[in-house]
């Protein structure tokens, strides 16, 4: 009798175990929308630069509906294409070239954005350089990320995305005496970033290949 309920008590934990790893959703569940989604207005809330911004999660209301075909097509073409992944890693760039941009960092730069990019990015920072002034900005919280469009030509994909985000800027002479801007107010940036890869190349990153304001 001992032998049958130990016997009943380990297959228990068995099945407990195997319920709380098959039972867990892995977070890709959820496929690409094929119907754009009512999207609620976003009510204006006054930012400052201490205000910590609530994080967000990236649903398929990140995608619009004109974006949805050539996303369809990277991910026939790279089945391990990763829309929330790509996101993550967008947002992850936004502020990296941001603070290589204000840094001066033209190294940085380079891994960063494609030739035409990196170029603009090299004149502008020169062109500081050459005023005698300094940026001392910051990137305080990237409010919505959205993948506005999506285009696959031959092997060629590109992906623009809408960066709504707060920014503290300032503009120092080069003894550090202000000359434009403020540390303690966040401006409201809206920019439109389109990021670039070759499909199916050994070379897993995407690089900014072009940048506008919304």
């Amino acid at each position: 009798m001992f032998y049958v309920v130990l016997l009943a008590m380990v297959a228990g934990f068995l099945a407990m175990r195997l319920y709380s790893v098959l039972g867990k959703r892995t977070g890709h569940e959820q496929p690409l929308p094929r119907a754009a989604e009512d999207r609620p207005a976003l009510a204006a809330v006054p930012r400052t630069v201490d205000a910590t911004p609530e994080p967000r999660e990236v649903a398929s209301r990140n995608i619009e509906p004109r974006a949805e075909a050539g996303l369809r097509a990277i991910v026939a073409a790279e089945s391990g294409f990763d829309v929330n992944q790509f996101l993550e890693g967008a947002q992850a760039a936004y502020r990296m070239v941001l603070e290589a941009f204000w840094k001066g960092d033209e190294e940085q730069l380079r891994y960063l954005a494609e030739d035409d990019v990196r170029a603009a990015f090299a004149e502008a920072i020169a062109a500081r350089v050459a005023a005698g002034e300094v940026l001392d900005n910051r990137l305080v919280s990237i409010e919505r990320a959205v993948i506005s469009d999506a285009i696959v030509s031959g092997r060629d994909a590109r992906i623009t995305v809408r960066f709504d985000a707060d920014i503290a800027a300032v503009t120092r002479d080069g003894e550090g005496n202000v000359l434009a801007g403020s540390l303690t107010d966040a401006v409201e940036t809206h920019d439109v970033w389109t990021f670039a890869r070759t499909l199916k190349s050994s070379d897993p990153n995407w690089k900014l290949a072009d940048t506008d304001e919304a």
